[in-house]
């Protein structure tokens, strides 16, 4: 199905394809006015492919022969939003039928005009957006809290989605104010979709991937066109008290790393390597005893196994026995770095554990380094054909990243407990602070919900692979 339509006096034609929308003729692409990104794109004279995915409105007006295109295109790797407008030259009837056509293929399976609850923080990371109008109802959140307090009384009827504008911190306190809502099964079924503006977000990474980790367009884009994926969610119990977790949990240097520079949020996602290096620099130990209950070690069964149950249907949970193994890492006199990450990225710069890609596993990754030396910081290993080392790996984020070598133990495992053996110290969970003391940590399936657009966390697990 075609149609063509008079540009700013430069013709075009448009036609639905299976999986896409053609654009031939010259033409020029120009950005959106919104203040997110303005973007000039060169003269293309080829023919332009444009996802599906990627549509977001065709109009046409019969009083004006008008029709108007919304959609999201690429210059070289970054997606911008780009508004076509021009007078239809064809057939009125088909370009009506050209618009029902182009709306129904590019929003198959997915519910037009969502309503959208938007709670922004103001003081999260990195500016990245201006106040702008925003059609669907926000909320500016005030401090610490707040968006928890918004989600535990959050009128579950009006909304179909919840956007975060931040970083990952207000999503875990979101999942954890549905989870005290007066309907937290029904609440935890609301999907969230984080817009990156914090200084760390490792939710974004894992739900866009590494290009479009940051991309406000790619974000805004999943908002309006993802669709829903349950993923597991670890409860975590200290002192009696229990909270979820979506994303990771860590002690000694990967903690420091990340609540040592709170400080420095204005750095965004750069205050990591800051931290790290000057964990280094300081290389203070962290004494804890572990206990887990492990459900695989083989890190190339673990490897294998994502390859082959990437797709695959939903697994059988089996709840942890108590028999637990207990490991007592060494004392003071070794660096101890412990960090269980339920998703492949927790930052740009933070990929060394292997990290979960299935969203529904029913299992955690527990990824721990008890040996850690200044010697091993700097060896160099062969890795794809090019030297490689801990540090150098660090500096040059995920797909760079090491898994093995002299660096970590990672596995899989039903439950952990972690008691720290020291009294000072610091607890991260999703990037925010707990308290260092005895904590629990067990797996619920399927318990909150995401928009995605893949149906899986976008890690490159193969690249990664040994």
């Amino acid at each position: 199905m075609e149609v063509e339509v008079d540009v700013k006096g430069k013709p075009k034609q448009y036609s639905v394809q299976e999986e896409s929308l053609v654009i031939t003729g010259k033409f020029y692409i120009h950005s959106s006015k919104t203040r997110v990104l303005i973007l000039p794109i060169s003269v293309n004279k080829q023919a332009q492919r444009i996802p599906l995915y990627n549509v977001i409105s065709a109009v046409f007006d019969k009083d004006s022969k008008s029709l108007e295109l919304k959609y999201a295109a690429r210059k070289k790797k970054l997606l911008a939003f780009v508004e076509e407008k021009g007078h239809v030259k064809s057939s009125e009837d088909g370009a009506a039928e050209f618009c029902t056509t182009l709306m129904e293929k590019a929003y198959d399976g997915v519910k037009r005009n969502r309503r959208l609850k938007v709670l922004v923080n103001p003081n999260g990371g990195v500016v990245r957006i201006s106040n702008h109008k925003i059609r669907n109802k926000y909320s500016y959140t005030k401090g610490n809290g707040d968006a928890h307090k918004i989600a535990k009384n959050l009128p579950l009827d009006e909304f179909d989605a919840l956007l975060t504008v931040s970083g990952d911190g207000l999503v875990h306190e979101v999942l954890n104010g549905f989870g005290k809502h007066a309907k937290p099964r029904k609440a935890l079924a609301i999907p969230v979709a984080p817009i990156p503006a914090g200084s760390g977000n490792g939710l974004s990474l894992n739900l866009l991937g590494i290009e479009d980790g940051f991309n406000p367009v790619a974000a805004a884009l999943n908002a309006v066109k993802g669709k829903p994926m349950s993923i597991d969610v670890f409860t975590i119990t200290q002192n009696g008290q229990t909270s979820l977790s979506f994303m990771s949990q860590a002690l000694g240097l990967m903690a420091d790393l990340d609540l040592g520079t709170e400080h420095l949020r204005w750095m965004g996602d750069s205050r990591f390597i800051y931290g790290f290096l000057r964990g280094l620099i300081k290389f203070k130990s962290c004494a804890v005893e572990l206990s887990y209950k492990a459900a695989e070690n083989s890190k190339t069964k673990m490897f294998d196994t994502l390859k082959t149950r990437r797709a695959s249907t939903r697994p059988e949970f089996l709840p942890p026995p108590d028999d637990m193994e207990d490991m007592e890492l060494p004392g003071p006199s070794t660096h101890t770095l412990i960090l269980t990450a339920g998703q492949h990225w927790i930052s740009q710069h933070s990929s060394f554990t292997l990290g979960k890609v299935l969203t529904s596993e029913g299992t955690l990754w527990l990824s721990l380094s008890h040996y850690l030396t200044m010697a091993s910081l700097t060896y160099s290993s062969r890795e794809r054909g090019h030297e490689q080392t801990p540090l150098r790996a660090w500096t040059q984020g995920p797909v760079e990243a090491s898994t093995g070598g002299m660096m970590f133990n990672t596995f899989k495992a039903h439950a952990y407990r972690v008691r720290p053996l020291s009294t000072k110290g610091c607890l991260s969970i999703d990037g925010e602070r707990y308290p260092f003391e005895e904590f629990h940590v067990e797996v619920i399936p399927k318990l909150a919900t995401l928009l995605s657009p893949y149906g899986c966390y976008a890690a490159d697990f193969e690249k990664q692979k040994e």
